[in-house]
């Protein structure tokens, strides 16, 4: 993502840019994948092989007055990964994925597998991860409508859009792949899920590496706005925030009407939260009422605030969702109060997704930069970084097929170096987990809700657990299924930081279970853990590089975006410090050509101005949406 946005940025402002990435698709750790797709990245973590290249190549373009820094060859911020299947597996049958070039024979690994990574079985080498998880089919590309792009789209509308595409898979389904007869025996079983189901609607999942939501009035929202990238984007709503007591989860309360029509609280207790959020909204107006508890945990806190422990426990879980045990009354108030700050922006709750999964979003910011003139170059691997001994500046690389290019300045993530590099680096690690089950953690009206909710710690020295769940309107997963991403800062591995979270809100998927209507958690159909590395916030001295290379981090694992953006708006600043950040894109009406040009330059000229022809209206119709509203 940072890499992304720098991109963008210097490519707006003038630069010449030139992108480079190892890897078949855009991302890295902040991409999205199909399920084929995933399959293939899971595979490829699984080998986890280094590529044997001829260091000749590159050792002898060193000339005397430089050297070199090698980079790594295998990527290792990817650990401990473990993959179950639930659902019921036709291993009979051969399953191909729908509107798949290849055939895609799937396997899965055993339910009761002692070394579930080991035994996994996976796509063939041979099946290309980037048809599959980087190219989205026409009909569902968001930027082939460019009326719908630039909107928050609210639940209804995207559910009736979703409705009419689901009828008609369903139907060429039917009319192709499933007997009239079989279909008709199906019947009596219409939540009966199986594994080759999910293969064959692959491509209707967008599983997100890394777990995020976007603040409405965030940093990411307003760079978003402020460049016109929202433009290739699309959005929807949170539509609830969820808590987890005493062995329930229920929903919580957060705007004023939220309040007053919540069944849960008593009028003495919605009238002592709308007192104290009112407060949180403008606390340091008022010193006096907090000075004194500065040294202090919020949690703490919240008991001198004349408030039932229910309402402590949604304040300090899901409305500032910050630790019981490590954050300070000031922390506490400014998440609360950035939480209050964003809500009804663009709807009930302060947060967005994006459809299609996060992953669209670093893609968003590559195009821009494409449009600008930046170029890409996938499976294109650096073998070093060329250092100039004199100056101690690094003025080129050498790529794997012995080629120089020279720069002024280099941005490289943190996956790239090699551990001499990072010899003095300690990272953190993440703990997730992304399960496909069959209903919502919460039963109601619509099954089409998109759900945050907040697990807090049981044990000293364990963390609260983020789980995020999406819904079939999200375009990240098929009609009749649940796509649930779980987050925590590990401290063992994924699977043993949140398989008590998940035996608590979720049950495996069963044949039996299906007839049992009094199942009230919702069934794990497939599930997939792994740790992902957190290097952000790792301060830029403890690596080993020239002043002119840049380390971009990886996700982290807050809930927001603000630390990619905060990082990627300090490199620029550092390559072009008199430049505006990502300012918006010249209105193509506004653009006048110099003099008379030849008919190439027109061109030309005219295929850049197409490019950049979607008017920014209905993008600042989505950053202002008080005005519309008024």
């Amino acid at each position: 993502m940072p890499e992304s946005i720098i991109a963008a940025a210097c490519s707006r402002s003038g630069q010449r840019v030139l992108h480079v990435d190892s890897r078949n698709y855009y991302g890295g750790n902040w991409a999205s994948f199909s399920f084929s797709g995933l399959l293939s990245w899971l595979k490829e973590y699984q080998e986890n092989n280094d590529i044997v290249i001829d260091s000749s190549l590159w050792q002898e373009q060193i000339l005397e007055n430089e050297e070199a820094i090698a980079l790594s060859r295998k990527d290792k911020t990817i650990q401990h990964v473990e993959v179950f299947c639930y659902a019921s597996q036709d291993l009979h049958e051969y399953v191909e994925e729908a509107g798949a070039l290849k055939k895609n024979h799937a396997c899965v690994t055993p339910v009761n597998s002692s070394k579930a990574a080991d035994s996994a079985c996976l796509p063939t080498e041979d099946e290309s991860l980037s048809t599959e998880s980087c190219e989205v089919p026409a009909e569902q590309t968001p930027s082939s409508d460019p009326e719908s792009t630039l909107e928050v789209n609210d639940a209804e509308a995207t559910e009736e859009k979703e409705n009419h595409s689901d009828d008609k898979t369903s139907e060429e389904k039917t009319n192709e792949n499933v007997p009239t007869a079989e279909d008709t025996a199906e019947q009596p079983k219409k939540n009966r899920i199986t594994y080759s189901q999910i293969v064959k609607e692959g491509r209707r999942f967008n599983i997100d590496l890394v777990s995020k939501l976007l603040y409405s009035r965030g940093m990411l929202i307003d760079l978003l706005i402020k460049s016109n990238v929202s433009r290739y984007a699309e959005f929807k709503n949170i539509t609830r925030i969820l808590a987890f007591r005493e062995g329930r989860v229920e929903q919580v309360p957060c705007s004023r009407a939220d309040v007053f029509n919540s069944k849960q609280l008593t009028m003495v207790e919605k009238r002592m939260l709308m007192k104290f959020l009112t407060f949180c909204m403008e606390y340091e107006e008022h010193p006096d009422e907090y000075k004194a508890y500065e040294d202090i945990t919020f949690s703490e806190y919240l008991k001198t605030q004349k408030l039932t422990p229910n309402l402590q426990y949604f304040v300090l879980h899901s409305i500032a969702m910050t630790s019981e045990t490590t954050s300070s009354t000031i922390d506490g108030l400014k998440a609360t109060k950035n939480f209050l700050h964003c809500l009804g922006r663009y709807g009930n709750t302060p947060f967005l997704f994006p459809l299609y999964g996060q992953g669209e979003l670093p893609q968003c910011f590559c195009r821009m930069c494409a449009v600008f003139g930046g170029i890409y170059c996938l499976r294109h691997s650096v073998q070093c970084l060329v250092v100039d001994k004199e100056s101690r500046k690094c003025k080129a690389i050498i790529d794997q097929f012995g080629q120089r290019i020279i720069s002024k300045h280099f941005l490289v993530e943190d996956s790239y170096f090699s551990e001499n590099t990072c010899s003095r680096v300690q990272y953190r690690q993440i703990s997730r987990a992304v399960l496909i089950t069959d209903r919502s953690v919460l039963k109601s009206d619509s099954d089409q809700q998109i759900s945050i909710l907040i697990v807090p710690a049981e044990e000293p020295g364990s963390f609260s657990v983020r789980v995020i769940e999406l819904c079939s309107s999200t375009m990240t997963c098929m009609k009749g299924t649940y796509l649930v991403h779980l987050t925590c800062t590990s401290s063992k591995t994924a699977r043993e930081d949140l398989e008590a979270v998940v035996e608590k809100l979720f049950t495996p998927y069963t044949e039996t279970g299906i007839e049992n209507e009094e199942v009230e958690k919702p069934r794990i159909l497939w599930a997939l853990y792994f740790n992902m590395r957190d290097s952000s916030d790792i301060n830029r001295n403890c690596y080993n590089v020239p002043s002119n290379v840049y380390v971009c981090s990886g996700p982290d694992g807050g809930l927001g975006n603000d630390n990619a953006v905060k990082q990627a708006e300090t490199i620029f600043q550092s390559i072009c410090p008199n430049e505006d950040f990502c300012p918006p894109p010249p209105n193509p009406e506004d653009i006048v050509l110099d003099g008379d040009s030849s008919q190439l330059e027109s061109s030309e000229s005219s295929t850049i101005l197409e490019a950049n022809s979607e008017t920014p209206t209905e993008s600042t119709t989505l950053g202002n949406p008080e005005e519309t509203s008024e």
